[in-house]
């Protein structure tokens, strides 16, 4: 690259002014990288145009037009620029996208730049170059560690009206839309053999391995160029340069039907069962997605190995103002020279601990860069050193100079001599960090190695195997052979041992990655002539850190909690083991003592839409028709939600202009005439074996053994706390077999209650458990001439008579060749069947029953009306069965009070559950038939003041009564019961109600049954 230098330009400002686009990019070298030089990409930054190139970032294409300023930090808004080139980044947070698609805290060095691309910096006002805020760093004194613990304790009052407003007005870093996202998003689910996480040199060699033995292959790797760190440097391999071996390589690979490559796929989180969670960036590489696809996809990636192949992080160093916009990671430099055709300094300071540092400074030299280099090694050399920088050894930086900028360093001589360099870069390097969260994402913490100088992870997730860079294998011949090793490992592992002969390329000129690391500046941080960063993105400095130890907090656990280390976005990944290097250092200990924090997922932020997928809005969770559906839409229904179903909830006539009118006529239909609802919702769940009896006798409060063969029986289950769970039927359907029916909404719960039950407590028990909700159409037939409409649509009238099917009865009938179950029962208090059929000849029914009853008077009624003849019977239902009410409370205390053994009984015992002054369920009607009663007010005596120490309950459910002529309630009352004749106040103070009731039986309609047994 000794040809390659930087293209000239008259000297440009940090931002560019809007006609730039027209301008040569100052800081793009005139030749090399991987961006495609022909095409011109445009895009604005705060609202100024800049061009770029496909291949770049936006970081990148930033700094190739002399942007260095990027964004504010968040606690103290002090000028930030791009610090490193990858996932990793802390600083450059933007804002991508503008209107419904506006998405804030993205790295900048993570977006794929394309054409119209928008940007804006965040955590600034009113512009980045001033923001206000930023006179936080005068206020940095009552701003340091643990100030919120200190400083709005007192007084308590101001904690609501003063400063938890001001907090909160402060909190964030970016802004999202407020207008509902237009793109859609996708789950999806994938199996392999081996799972490759990192497409660098490890990465690469082990998916060629293990691909060409037989393996399923899956590798993903975070970013949009496969390659890792070979498409950042100038490295040789067999005598091509890497970032050419790369493409071969993925040439190579796209050959192998077993192998697929995932560029933009991060893999974010571990799990069990070697189980992997992923996001794959679909489509956030253009303005907007292509049609019919998704903006992202989120994985499930199922796998039987897993070769973790991430590679590592640079480590910062730590200086005063060293988080001046200019200072940046050494290999970051290098990625921009060599990936991106960038330099971003034309006068550079490389400080380095590490001969990693030597081949950025050798990297910028070669682009056309001044370039002195600080080590404070006093015996290094190095193969890269030919004369062509300067070189200063056994000497520190103490201080960057700069404020939107970097313009100059001052350094320290071993002797205290101090000088000062100018420069407009300052490349740093202090080792290497193994990126090994994901072994970490259950539950392992790593450890510290003193020969590597680095964390290390001792006990992966099973099936996970780290190499390469991960595994501090930090020169490129030893990670093209751990990729081999471990792909061909893996293979065989999994049953695919075909032993290949798969050459390890060779690499020209391997250089040593020999590093001392340097965490502080020296014996004291007091002595800074500036604030020393060491988490960047959360302003944590050195002496915050140093605070906390003071202040009793030394453990690591403790200094992230004070001073907020490593909480950030980035999880603190380049700021963690910096900052335990400073608590060993001022503790005097070793780094192996300190410890260290752990690891969640996810990896890197994930985007709610890529776990939610397609459930948002209706979408949220799959739609559930009922059988009569389609004829019930013919109707005109008005349909209504009933957990993932969609239920018919009235059905009004062209001349009924209110809601109430339609309820009304449904419910006079049914007590005059009969009347169909579509009651299919009802959880119903098969259960058949040897010990179904038994079983049941202990599931149910009342007893279901003595249940005769085809007769229903109204059952009550109770859970573990004595609570009411859920009610419903039980039917005998044969000896070993009964049909229990739920409520709609608890279905799901109750199913998985008795699953438990089966599984966990009684697994001894012969029984099979199957729900057949979906099987099964079923409809209510309901009032005084219900069983003449059955009498006329079934093949023998005389199977639905009073006498051969009586109340709570079940038969089976034929209606035009096809069998159906008929149970009597009624929850409206008028004479009733359910009629139930296989599903798919549901809507054939429902239109047969209502072409039988032409003549009957018969009408559909929806869930309003079923609602209402519901509590006019006095039925308990959802508002009763609440989770909070007993046996007792719903008047049933005789149902379970002898009988022993069944889930819940003994803590349904408790004394405060039996106490007489416990509310009970009553009913309750207006003094003033004329006023109107509303479900949720409270029930309070008669002349005591509306106090909660005066409330002594609650009325659960109210509606208006066309049987009565004005509006009944059901309500939980102290001592109910006994009260029935007196008078009460439901009040609701929030909707300004305020009635008086008479307390009455809960049954309105048919108290003594004579209607449903007719």
């Amino acid at each position: 690259m000794a040809d390659t230098v930087l293209q000239s330009s008259q000297a440009t400002q940090p931002n560019a002014d809007p006609q730039a686009s027209s301008r040569p990019a100052p800081r793009r070298l005139s030749a090399g990288g991987l961006i495609d030089r022909s095409e011109h990409l445009t895009f604005k930054f705060d609202g100024k145009t800049f061009q770029g190139h496909p291949g770049d970032t936006l970081a990148s294409a930033l700094l190739a037009n002399d942007v260095r300023l990027v964004g504010r930090s968040f606690k103290y808004h002090r000028p930030r620029g791009i610090l490193t080139a990858g996932f990793e980044e802390p600083n450059a947070m933007v804002e991508l996208r503008e209107g419904n698609r506006q998405e804030p805290n993205t790295r900048a060095t993570m977006v794929e730049l394309y054409d119209g691309l928008v940007s804006r910096s965040q955590n600034r006002w009113p512009s980045l170059s001033f923001d206000v805020l930023s006179v936080n760093q005068m206020l940095s004194p009552i701003l340091a560690a643990g100030f919120y613990y200190k400083t709005f304790m007192w007084p308590a009052a101001f904690w609501e009206m003063v400063y938890e407003p001001i907090i909160r007005r402060a909190a964030g870093l970016g802004s999202g839309s407020r207008e509902p996202d237009p793109d859609t998003y996708e789950k999806a689910w994938a199996h392999c053999d081996v799972l490759i996480i990192g497409s660098g040199p490890t990465g690469l060699m082990a998916a060629l391995a293990a691909g060409s033995s037989g393996a399923r292959v899956i590798l993903a790797d975070a970013d949009f160029q496969p390659g890792g760190r070979l498409n950042a440097e100038a490295d040789s391999l067999d005598g091509v340069a890497s970032n050419q071996w790369v493409g071969t390589t993925l040439e190579e690979l796209s050959a192998l039907p077993n192998v697929r490559v995932m560029p933009r796929t991060t893999v974010f989180g571990v799990y069990d069962q070697n189980t992997y969670g992923a996001v794959e960036q679909v489509n956030d590489h253009r303005r907007e997605p292509m049609p019919h696809q998704p903006r992202q996809r989120g994985w499930k990636i199922v796998t039987k190995r897993a070769i973790l192949a991430t590679g590592a992080i640079e480590r910062p160093l730590v200086f005063a103002n060293n988080d001046a916009p200019g200072v940046m990671l050494a290999s970051a430099v290098r990625t921009y020279i060599h990936r991106f055709g960038v330099c971003p300094g034309k006068q550079a300071v490389v400080y380095t601990t590490s001969d990693d540092g030597w081949r950025t400074a050798q990297s910028l030299t070669e682009a056309g860069a001044d370039v002195t280099l600080i080590d404070p090694r006093t015996s290094t050399e190095h193969p890269t050193h030919n004369g062509t920088f300067d070189v200063v050894k056994g000497a520190v930086v103490e201080k960057a100079s700069g404020g939107r900028a970097v313009q100059s360093v001052e350094i320290r001589q071993a002797d205290g001599t101090t000088s000062s360099i100018d420069c407009d870069l300052v490349a740093v390097s202090n080792g290497w960090n193994p990126t090994i969260h994901l072994t970490c994402h259950l539950g392992a913490k790593p450890t510290w190695d003193d020969e590597k100088n680095a964390f290390l992870a001792q006990t992966p997730p099973p099936g996970m195997v780290v190499g390469g860079a991960a595994a501090a294998k930090f020169t490129l011949t030893e990670a093209l052979s751990e990729g081999v090793r471990m792909g061909l490992e893996a293979a065989s592992s999994v049953g695919c041992s075909k032993r290949l002969n798969i050459p390890v390329p060779e690499v020209d000129g391997e250089e040593t990655a020999s590093v001392t690391p340097r965490w502080g500046i020296g014996s004291s941080t007091r002595k800074l002539k500036g604030k020393a960063f060491v988490d960047f993105q959360n302003d944590v400095t050195l002496t915050d850190i140093e605070l906390a130890i003071q202040e009793g907090f030394s453990a690591a656990e403790h200094v992230k909690r004070y001073t907020t280390l490593g909480m950030a976005t980035d999880q603190g990944k380049t700021a963690n083991v910096t900052g335990l290097g400073v608590i060993a250092d001022l503790t005097d200990q070793p780094m192996a003592n300190v410890g260290t924090t752990v690891f969640r997922p996810p990896f890197t932020p994930v985007t709610l839409g890529a776990f939610v997928g397609h459930a948002r809005g209706r979408d949220f969770g799959p739609t559930r028709r009922t059988p009569s559906h389609d004829w019930a839409h013919e109707m005109g229904a008005t349909f209504t939600e009933a957990g993932l179903w969609q239920r018919a909830q009235f059905f009004p006539k062209p001349d009924e202009t209110d809601w109430l009118d339609t309820v009304a006529r449904e419910v006079k239909t049914v007590r005059s005439a009969v009347g169909l609802c579509d009651v299919s919702t009802l959880g119903k769940i098969d259960i058949q074996g040897a010990d179904v009896a038994t079983f049941l006798d202990r599931i149910y409060a009342n007893t279901i053994s003595t249940l005769p063969l085809n007769k229903v029986r109204y059952g009550v289950m109770l859970r573990e706390d004595g609570m009411v769970m859920d009610d419903g039927t039980v039917c005998r359907l044969g000896p070993d077999h009964v049909l229990v029916t739920t409520t709609t909404a608890n279905a799901g719960k109750v199913l998985e209650h008795l699953d438990f039950c089966h599984q966990v407590l009684w697994p001894d028990l012969g029984v099979s458990i199957v729900p057949v909700t979906e099987q099964w159409a079923q409809y209510a037939v309901a009032g005084p001439r219900s069983r003449d409409l059955l009498a006329k649509l079934v093949d023998d009238p005389a199977a639905v008579s009073n006498d051969a099917l009586p109340f709570m009865g079940f038969t089976t009938v034929q209606i035009g060749g096809a069998e159906a179950r008929v149970f009597r029962v009624s929850f409206c208090g008028e004479l009733a069947y359910e009629i139930a059929i296989p599903a798919t000849y549901g809507d054939a029914l429902i239109r047969a029953l209502m072409q039988a009853g032409e003549t009957l008077g018969v009408a559909p009624y929806g869930t309003e009306a079923l609602g209402v003849m519901r509590i006019e019977k006095g039925h308990v239902a959802g508002p009763e069965l609440d989770g909070r009410t007993t046996l007792r409370d719903l008047g049933l205390g005789k149902m379970g009070a002898k009988k022993t053994g069944f889930v819940g009984r003994t803590l349904a015992q408790r004394p405060a559950l039996l106490d007489p002054a416990r509310p009970i369920l009553v009913g309750l009607i207006p003094k003033d038939p004329s006023e109107k009663v509303l479900a949720g007010a409270h029930l309070i005596a008669v002349g005591r003041a509306t106090t909660a120490e005066n409330d002594e309950g609650h009325i659960s459910s109210a509606a208006f009564s066309p049987t009565r002529g004005h509006d009944i309630a059901l309500g939980f009352l102290a001592r109910g019961r006994d009260r029935i004749g007196q008078d009460i106040r439901a009040v609701d103070p929030l909707r300004g109600s305020d009635v008086t009731c008479t307390i009455v039986d809960p049954v309105f309609v048919d108290p003594n049954g004579e209607k449903v047994r007719g």
